[in-house]
């Protein structure tokens, strides 16, 4: 039920994409506490991005879950901008997090929802 998307302008090769993609499911599933089977995490690199009236390497993450915590948001930013810093080198001040908490009755799977 987790679902992180990562976009960037940046260009990223297979490796990295494969080793950025294993990593934030694995951080997600942990810092949630939810079962590895349950986390979507998809990345689209080289989108046409501006931020700050610069088209340096940036990011925008958006992690959707059922029962987000309101509590952990500043840790599960801190987390996921260091993520980004180590694997695609863009600093967290190039990078903006929307974060949302979805209700049970909202999120579909297995032709039902939760």
């Amino acid at each position: 039920m987790p679902y992180l998307r990562i976009q960037t302008n940046r260009p990223v090769d297979v490796a990295e994409k494969k080793e950025l993609i294993r990593r934030a499911s694995a951080l997600v599933a942990h810092e949630l506490g939810k079962p590895d089977s349950y986390v979507m995490v998809t990345f689209t690199p080289e989108q046409p991005m501006m931020f700050g009236a610069s088209d340096a390497p940036c990011a925008y993450l958006e992690l959707k879950s059922i029962g987000l915590p309101a509590a952990r948001v500043k840790d599960l930013s801190r987390v996921l901008c260091r993520l980004v810093d180590d694997t695609l080198k863009i600093p967290p001040a190039r990078v903006y997090i929307e974060f949302s908490d979805v209700k049970a009755s909202l999120w579909g799977w297995d032709s039902t929802t939760f």
